[in-house]
Protein backbone atom coordinates (compact mmCIF):
# COMPACT_ATOMS: atom_id res chain seq x y z
CA UNK A 1 0.00 0.00 0.00
CA UNK A 2 1.59 3.62 -1.30
CA UNK A 3 1.52 5.84 1.63
CA UNK A 4 2.11 9.88 1.53
CA UNK A 5 5.56 11.30 3.15
CA UNK A 6 4.99 12.31 6.82
CA UNK A 7 6.09 15.75 5.43
CA UNK A 8 3.51 15.85 2.36
CA UNK A 9 0.62 14.61 4.60
CA UNK A 10 1.63 17.61 7.56
CA UNK A 11 1.97 19.96 4.41
CA UNK A 12 -1.64 19.17 3.11
CA UNK A 13 -3.02 19.35 7.49
CA UNK A 14 -1.51 22.71 7.55
CA UNK A 15 -2.54 24.08 4.72
CA UNK A 16 -6.29 22.91 5.00
CA UNK A 17 -6.64 24.29 8.94
CA UNK A 18 -5.02 27.77 7.41
CA UNK A 19 -8.53 28.20 5.60
CA UNK A 20 -7.05 26.84 1.97
CA UNK A 21 -9.22 25.42 -0.40
CA UNK A 22 -8.64 21.79 -1.97
CA UNK A 23 -7.43 22.96 -5.38
CA UNK A 24 -4.79 25.22 -3.39
CA UNK A 25 -4.11 22.78 -1.06
CA UNK A 26 -3.44 20.52 -4.34
CA UNK A 27 -1.23 22.99 -5.53
CA UNK A 28 0.76 23.48 -3.12
CA UNK A 29 1.37 19.94 -2.21
CA UNK A 30 1.99 18.48 -5.69
CA UNK A 31 -0.61 16.29 -5.32
CA UNK A 32 -4.02 15.56 -6.66
CA UNK A 33 -7.39 17.01 -5.39
CA UNK A 34 -8.38 13.27 -4.91
CA UNK A 35 -5.58 12.74 -2.88
CA UNK A 36 -6.09 16.06 -0.93
CA UNK A 37 -9.78 15.16 -0.54
CA UNK A 38 -8.60 11.37 0.99
CA UNK A 39 -6.71 12.58 3.62
CA UNK A 40 -9.12 15.06 5.09
CA UNK A 41 -11.90 12.23 4.91
CA UNK A 42 -9.45 9.93 6.89
CA UNK A 43 -8.22 12.80 9.39
CA UNK A 44 -11.67 14.19 9.37
CA UNK A 45 -12.80 10.42 10.79
CA UNK A 46 -10.08 9.94 13.25
CA UNK A 47 -10.54 13.52 15.12
CA UNK A 48 -14.40 12.88 15.34
CA UNK A 49 -13.50 9.45 17.26
CA UNK A 50 -10.87 11.38 18.94
CA UNK A 51 -13.37 14.02 20.52
CA UNK A 52 -15.97 11.40 20.96
CA UNK A 53 -13.74 9.19 23.46
CA UNK A 54 -11.42 11.92 24.66
CA UNK A 55 -13.82 15.42 25.26
CA UNK A 56 -15.63 13.80 28.69
CA UNK A 57 -16.12 14.89 32.16
CA UNK A 58 -15.63 18.71 30.73
CA UNK A 59 -14.84 20.56 34.49
CA UNK A 60 -17.08 23.62 33.01
CA UNK A 61 -18.87 27.01 34.73
CA UNK A 62 -20.38 28.60 31.84
CA UNK A 63 -20.95 27.32 28.41
CA UNK A 64 -22.01 29.40 25.49
CA UNK A 65 -24.11 27.56 22.66
CA UNK A 66 -24.94 28.93 19.03
CA UNK A 67 -25.19 27.94 15.45
CA UNK A 68 -23.46 28.99 12.49
CA UNK A 69 -24.78 28.85 8.94
CA UNK A 70 -23.42 27.62 6.00
CA UNK A 71 -24.84 25.33 2.88
CA UNK A 72 -23.59 22.08 0.89
CA UNK A 73 -23.94 21.91 -3.00
CA UNK A 74 -26.64 24.74 -3.09
CA UNK A 75 -27.79 27.12 -0.90
CA UNK A 76 -31.81 26.62 -0.01
CA UNK A 77 -33.33 28.84 -2.47
CA UNK A 78 -31.23 27.49 -5.25
CA UNK A 79 -32.27 23.38 -4.71
CA UNK A 80 -34.78 23.00 -6.76
CA UNK A 81 -33.14 24.57 -10.00
CA UNK A 82 -29.60 22.81 -9.25
CA UNK A 83 -28.30 20.06 -11.54
CA UNK A 84 -28.11 16.62 -10.34
CA UNK A 85 -28.46 17.79 -6.18
CA UNK A 86 -28.02 15.28 -3.36
CA UNK A 87 -30.79 14.63 -0.81
CA UNK A 88 -28.52 16.47 1.81
CA UNK A 89 -28.33 19.12 -1.03
CA UNK A 90 -29.38 23.31 0.75
CA UNK A 91 -28.61 24.57 4.07
CA UNK A 92 -26.23 23.39 6.93
CA UNK A 93 -25.82 24.69 10.60
CA UNK A 94 -22.82 23.92 12.80
CA UNK A 95 -24.07 23.67 16.18
CA UNK A 96 -21.23 24.57 18.89
CA UNK A 97 -20.94 24.39 22.71
CA UNK A 98 -18.13 26.41 24.30
CA UNK A 99 -16.84 26.53 28.00
CA UNK A 100 -16.49 30.13 28.40
CA UNK A 101 -13.05 30.13 30.70
CA UNK A 102 -11.16 27.23 29.07
CA UNK A 103 -12.49 28.29 25.48
CA UNK A 104 -12.92 24.53 25.22
CA UNK A 105 -14.99 23.33 21.94
CA UNK A 106 -17.13 20.80 24.11
CA UNK A 107 -19.38 19.65 21.61
CA UNK A 108 -20.84 20.36 18.11
CA UNK A 109 -23.08 18.82 15.51
CA UNK A 110 -23.57 19.91 11.91
CA UNK A 111 -26.82 19.20 10.11
CA UNK A 112 -30.12 21.37 10.26
CA UNK A 113 -31.91 24.19 12.66
CA UNK A 114 -35.09 22.16 14.03
CA UNK A 115 -36.00 21.09 17.22
CA UNK A 116 -34.43 17.17 16.50
CA UNK A 117 -31.24 18.41 16.04
CA UNK A 118 -31.33 21.18 18.99
CA UNK A 119 -32.21 17.65 20.96
CA UNK A 120 -28.89 15.54 19.72
CA UNK A 121 -26.76 18.34 20.21
CA UNK A 122 -27.64 19.12 23.56
CA UNK A 123 -28.13 15.80 24.63
CA UNK A 124 -24.61 15.14 23.43
CA UNK A 125 -23.38 18.42 25.69
CA UNK A 126 -25.21 17.06 28.74
CA UNK A 127 -23.02 13.58 28.14
CA UNK A 128 -20.02 15.65 28.02
CA UNK A 129 -20.69 17.74 31.40
CA UNK A 130 -19.12 16.65 34.84
CA UNK A 131 -20.97 19.14 37.37
CA UNK A 132 -23.62 21.82 37.26
CA UNK A 133 -23.31 24.63 34.67
CA UNK A 134 -24.52 28.00 33.58
CA UNK A 135 -25.68 28.22 29.86
CA UNK A 136 -25.94 30.85 27.67
CA UNK A 137 -27.79 30.98 24.10
CA UNK A 138 -29.24 33.03 21.55
CA UNK A 139 -33.29 32.99 21.68
CA UNK A 140 -33.09 30.35 19.05
CA UNK A 141 -36.67 27.96 20.51
CA UNK A 142 -35.44 24.81 19.95
CA UNK A 143 -33.02 25.42 22.89
CA UNK A 144 -36.43 25.56 25.48
CA UNK A 145 -37.62 22.34 24.65
CA UNK A 146 -33.94 20.25 24.45
CA UNK A 147 -32.48 21.73 27.39
CA UNK A 148 -35.49 20.84 29.38
CA UNK A 149 -35.26 17.60 27.75
CA UNK A 150 -31.03 16.62 28.59
CA UNK A 151 -31.08 18.77 32.04
CA UNK A 152 -34.38 19.06 33.56
CA UNK A 153 -33.60 21.54 36.66
CA UNK A 154 -30.22 20.22 37.44
CA UNK A 155 -28.87 23.66 35.26
CA UNK A 156 -28.70 27.29 35.42
CA UNK A 157 -30.21 28.19 32.13
CA UNK A 158 -30.62 32.30 30.42
CA UNK A 159 -31.29 33.62 27.01
CA UNK A 160 -29.63 36.23 25.80
CA UNK A 161 -32.04 37.19 22.63
CA UNK A 162 -31.02 40.23 20.62
CA UNK A 163 -33.41 42.50 18.48
CA UNK A 164 -32.13 43.47 15.08
CA UNK A 165 -33.28 46.79 12.58
CA UNK A 166 -32.03 47.31 9.05
CA UNK A 167 -29.06 48.47 8.42
CA UNK A 168 -28.69 51.88 7.19
CA UNK A 169 -27.88 53.28 3.66
CA UNK A 170 -29.08 52.85 0.46
CA UNK A 171 -30.52 48.95 -0.68
CA UNK A 172 -27.75 48.02 -3.14
CA UNK A 173 -25.64 49.57 -0.70
CA UNK A 174 -26.30 46.85 2.23
CA UNK A 175 -27.33 44.20 0.42
CA UNK A 176 -24.25 41.82 2.13
CA UNK A 177 -24.88 43.68 5.65
CA UNK A 178 -26.36 42.28 8.60
CA UNK A 179 -29.00 43.84 10.64
CA UNK A 180 -27.88 46.02 13.17
CA UNK A 181 -28.03 44.93 16.46
CA UNK A 182 -30.34 47.28 18.21
CA UNK A 183 -30.88 45.85 21.51
CA UNK A 184 -30.67 42.86 23.73
CA UNK A 185 -32.52 41.29 26.75
CA UNK A 186 -31.69 38.87 29.40
CA UNK A 187 -33.85 35.94 30.00
CA UNK A 188 -33.64 33.25 33.12
CA UNK A 189 -35.15 30.42 32.20
CA UNK A 190 -33.86 28.21 34.71
CA UNK A 191 -32.36 27.96 37.94
CA UNK A 192 -30.26 30.91 38.98
CA UNK A 193 -27.53 32.34 36.10
CA UNK A 194 -25.31 34.75 37.12
CA UNK A 195 -27.07 37.63 35.17
CA UNK A 196 -23.75 39.81 35.05
CA UNK A 197 -22.24 36.60 33.17
CA UNK A 198 -25.27 35.79 30.61
CA UNK A 199 -22.98 35.79 27.37
CA UNK A 200 -22.22 34.58 23.94
CA UNK A 201 -19.41 36.55 23.06
CA UNK A 202 -16.73 34.10 23.09
CA UNK A 203 -19.51 31.22 21.06
CA UNK A 204 -19.73 34.18 18.35
CA UNK A 205 -15.77 34.50 18.34
CA UNK A 206 -15.36 31.04 17.44
CA UNK A 207 -18.01 31.09 14.45
CA UNK A 208 -15.35 33.85 13.13
CA UNK A 209 -13.22 31.51 13.59
CA UNK A 210 -14.45 28.60 11.90
CA UNK A 211 -14.77 31.25 8.59
CA UNK A 212 -11.45 32.28 8.52
CA UNK A 213 -9.96 28.40 8.78
CA UNK A 214 -12.14 26.63 6.71
CA UNK A 215 -12.47 27.13 3.67
CA UNK A 216 -16.05 26.27 2.73
CA UNK A 217 -17.23 28.50 5.12
CA UNK A 218 -15.99 31.39 3.62
CA UNK A 219 -19.25 33.61 2.74
CA UNK A 220 -20.05 34.97 -0.73
CA UNK A 221 -17.11 32.92 -2.61
CA UNK A 222 -17.68 29.25 -4.57
CA UNK A 223 -15.77 27.45 -1.63
CA UNK A 224 -18.60 25.61 -0.73
CA UNK A 225 -19.20 21.80 0.31
CA UNK A 226 -20.68 19.36 -2.23
CA UNK A 227 -21.35 16.61 0.68
CA UNK A 228 -22.24 16.93 4.13
CA UNK A 229 -20.48 14.02 4.92
CA UNK A 230 -17.15 16.34 3.81
CA UNK A 231 -18.53 19.14 5.59
CA UNK A 232 -18.73 17.58 8.85
CA UNK A 233 -15.25 16.04 8.57
CA UNK A 234 -13.18 19.03 8.02
CA UNK A 235 -15.58 20.65 11.52
CA UNK A 236 -14.30 17.72 12.98
CA UNK A 237 -10.43 18.34 11.80
CA UNK A 238 -10.90 22.18 12.85
CA UNK A 239 -12.28 21.63 16.23
CA UNK A 240 -9.41 18.91 17.06
CA UNK A 241 -6.64 21.54 16.18
CA UNK A 242 -8.56 24.58 17.66
CA UNK A 243 -8.46 22.09 21.18
CA UNK A 244 -5.54 20.88 20.93
CA UNK A 245 -2.78 22.20 18.57
CA UNK A 246 -3.65 26.23 18.57
CA UNK A 247 -2.24 28.33 21.24
CA UNK A 248 -4.42 31.14 22.94
CA UNK A 249 -3.10 34.32 24.10
CA UNK A 250 -5.74 34.31 26.42
CA UNK A 251 -5.11 30.96 28.12
CA UNK A 252 -1.39 32.18 28.49
CA UNK A 253 -0.40 30.51 25.34
CA UNK A 254 -2.37 27.15 26.49
CA UNK A 255 -4.60 24.94 24.23
CA UNK A 256 -7.62 25.02 25.13
CA UNK A 257 -8.20 21.00 25.61
CA UNK A 258 -4.69 21.96 28.08
CA UNK A 259 -6.44 24.89 30.44
CA UNK A 260 -9.69 22.30 30.62
CA UNK A 261 -7.34 19.13 31.81
CA UNK A 262 -7.64 16.94 28.72
CA UNK A 263 -4.18 16.94 28.01
CA UNK A 264 -0.38 18.57 29.94
CA UNK A 265 1.00 19.53 26.36
CA UNK A 266 0.28 21.42 22.83
CA UNK A 267 0.03 18.83 20.55
CA UNK A 268 1.03 19.09 16.45
CA UNK A 269 -0.42 18.22 13.40
CA UNK A 270 2.12 14.98 13.40
CA UNK A 271 -0.14 13.92 16.55
CA UNK A 272 -3.29 14.14 14.21
CA UNK A 273 -1.31 11.85 11.12
CA UNK A 274 -0.86 9.02 14.16
CA UNK A 275 -4.49 9.54 14.69
CA UNK A 276 -5.25 8.37 11.35
CA UNK A 277 -2.44 6.13 11.05
CA UNK A 278 -3.56 3.85 14.33
CA UNK A 279 -6.99 3.59 12.89
CA UNK A 280 -5.59 2.40 9.00
CA UNK A 281 -5.59 -1.21 8.26
CA UNK A 282 -3.29 -3.26 8.72
CA UNK A 283 -1.28 -4.66 5.09
CA UNK A 284 -1.80 -7.63 4.52
CA UNK A 285 1.58 -9.63 4.70
CA UNK A 286 2.17 -12.22 1.40
CA UNK A 287 0.88 -15.65 1.19
CA UNK A 288 4.52 -16.77 0.88
CA UNK A 289 5.43 -15.36 4.07
CA UNK A 290 2.51 -16.95 6.22
CA UNK A 291 2.78 -20.35 4.82
CA UNK A 292 7.07 -19.95 5.95
CA UNK A 293 5.99 -18.70 9.06
CA UNK A 294 3.78 -21.12 9.67
CA UNK A 295 5.77 -23.94 8.26
CA UNK A 296 8.45 -22.75 11.65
Amino acid sequence: MNKLPLHTRKTILKCLLDGMSIRGTARIAEVSKNTVSKLLVEAGEACAAFHNEMVREVEAERVQCDEIWSFCYAKAKNVADAKAAPEDAGDVWTWTAIDADSKLCISYLIGGRDSSYARLFISDLAARLASRVQITTDGHKPYLEAIEEAFGADVDYAQLVKLFQEPKGKPQERRYSPGECCKTRKDVIEGEPDMAKVSTSFVERQNLTMRMNMRRFTRLTNAFSKKVENHALAGALHFMNYNFCRQHKSLNKWTPAMAAGLTDRIWDVEDIIKLVDERAPKPNRPKAYRKKENSN
